[in-house]
């Protein structure tokens, strides 16, 4: 996923003295190499302090499992034994992921897809180094790209890599994933008024005091932008993905770091897709395959997932295109520049 693109705000000032059990905390760490950023309200900072900590220990738990940077991560030695003919036991969270992106893998027709890691790799030199993959490399990176390649047995949770040199990249869905099993954690201490945003996917649960739901902010397209609207939102999600940030110049043509699995080049049009759904993971993941998909196809597609709405801002040759899903018509503008 790209930087933030979706801006949380908290004008909701303190707690009215009708509530004064009520109090307002923030915590701020770095876990899975973003800010991790949680707001809640307890009644005491015993209370907050516990809470906040032990989803900020699933944060670095789930970074463990997930990465595919550090080398000793479950995911990682899944990896080591892709095309070996082994089908590996995983634990419920990393089974839990990869079923979630089966799913969505399927359902867009591939545009997303986690084994799209070797090709993501050479982006990431790409970046470095300001020029092109090596078609021989592109090639060869391709031909480990595909979802089917992953065979899941549910009855044994066992997974195997069918082909040699897969490399899962999880970084479409793990942080959504995450936001997720933080707000489950901040619920089981009791605290149920509660925003956790890492990175900029933003997972929301009950709303602040006395108030109808979180300010969410939606950043325009290009970074120095003021928020084009604000949303007020509740036990929902958001998350963005875009090239606001990460991005190459070669050769004259923007490439983003978002790739697509079809082709294996980096995406071209400069686009940012905000996704609302009902858990983050879902947010995290449909963000990413809209990117890939296209307005047309993409928001048709969203329409189908209940609850879901999206928003893609668009500028192919410059000039600036937006796109809205049906339901993003409903969401609650609370106010717009000018108001």
């Amino acid at each position: 996923m790209g930087r933030l693109a979706v801006l949380w705000l908290l004008g909701v000032g303190a707690a009215p003295p009708e509530h004064a059990a009520w109090n307002r905390f923030e915590f701020e760490r770095t876990e899975m190499a973003v800010t991790v950023r949680i707001v809640l309200y307890a009644n005491d900072s015993e209370t907050a302090n516990g809470a906040a900590e032990a989803a900020f220990d699933r944060f670095r738990q789930l970074n463990d499992i997930l990465s595919d940077y550090d080398p000793t991560s479950e995911l990682r030695r899944l990896c080591d034994t892709s095309g070996e003919g082994v089908a590996v036991a995983v634990g419920e969270d990393l089974w839990t992921v990869l079923h979630r992106a089966q799913e969505v893998s399927e359902q867009s027709g591939g545009a997303f897809d986690v084994t799209v890691g070797p090709v993501v790799r050479l982006w990431r030199r790409a970046r470095r180094q300001k020029e092109l993959p090596p078609q021989e490399m592109l090639a060869e990176a391709r031909a480990c790209v595909g979802y089917q390649f992953i065979r899941m047995d549910p009855e044994t949770r066992k997974v195997e890599l069918l082909r040699s040199g897969m490399r899962l990249d999880l970084g479409g869905i793990a942080k959504g994933y995450a936001i997720d099993q933080a707000l489950v954690v901040l619920r089981e201490h009791g605290i149920t008024r509660a925003l956790v945003d890492a990175g900029g996917d933003v997972g929301l649960g009950d709303p602040p005091p006395d108030k109808p739901g979180w300010r969410i902010g939606v950043a325009s397209l290009e970074p120095d932008s003021p928020p084009s609207r604000y949303l007020l939102l509740s036990n929902a999600a958001v998350a963005t993905s875009g090239d606001t940030w990460q991005y190459v110049r070669i050769g004259g043509r923007r490439y983003s770091h978002l790739v697509d699995p079809h082709t294996g080049i980096g995406l071209t049009d400069h686009s940012s897709v905000t996704v609302i759904a009902a858990d983050a993971t879902t947010a995290d993941a449909w963000a990413s395959a809209v990117s890939v998909m296209g307005p047309h196809k993409g928001l048709a597609r969203i329409d189908r997932i209940p609850g879901a709405a999206a928003l893609v801002v668009r500028a192919p040759q410059g000039a600036v295109e937006t796109c809205e899903s049906r339901r993003w018509k409903e969401l609650p503008v609370v106010c717009s520049p000018g108001d």
